[in-house]
């Protein structure tokens, strides 16, 4: 699990900091099993995560308790809550494990540690904010003018692996769709 670590920040940085050890040993792995909770709304997200195997989903529930998905996070990727994360107030999203994941955790302290006396951990964290943002923007603003079967054909087209790997609910709520239309959609592809 620390290996799929180590090789995420090499990839990221052209080759492995002096410091590597000192950065890997800041986390804690995690086992967890399908449908665990590891962020509540309304709590203080206290941890960023690293996500070795696995995926998560990020969401929130509307007045009706209706999940909308934020995001989908697959291996070598990392996710957080970052706004509560970074100002200690409470957070507006869920994540929860979609399937069984294997974590590496960090916690802020360790986290502020890193920022502070390891540049490199700077650099690959910047990477991780512009790439989240990018993506989130991306997806927002190209959902918000696609419709919904050209949703389902984005999915298929850029991130092809949820398709079989996530239930038809899950990537309904991702697309922004009623499963009712994902499944008499998807069924004319």
């Amino acid at each position: 699990m620390v290996n799929k670590l180590r090789q995420h920040i090499i990839d990221r940085l052209g080759s492995a900091p002096d410091n590597i050890d000192e950065v890997l040993s800041t986390f804690q792995m995690l086992k967890l099993k399908r449908n665990e909770v590891i962020l509540t709304q309304g709590d203080i997200c206290k941890y960023v995560y690293f996500v070795a195997s696995g995926c998560l989903q990020v969401f929130v529930y509307d007045k009706e308790m209706n999940e909308t998905t934020r995001d989908i996070i697959t291996e070598n990727n990392w996710c957080s809550e970052l706004i509560s994360f970074g100002s200690q107030q409470p957070a507006t999203e869920n994540i929860r494990t979609v399937e069984p994941s294997d974590l590496l955790a960090i916690d802020r302290q360790g986290f502020q540690r890193l920022m502070e006396t390891v540049p490199q951990f700077d650099k690959v964290y910047k990477q991780i904010l512009e790439a989240s943002y990018a993506n989130s923007v991306y997806r927002i603003n190209t959902f918000v003018s696609l419709t919904a079967l050209e949703r389902i054909k984005w999915l298929m087209e850029y991130r092809p692996k949820l398709m079989s790997r996530l239930s038809s609910k899950l990537i309904a709520s991702y697309l922004g769709i009623s499963q009712e239309t994902f499944s008499r959609l998807k069924g004319k592809l």
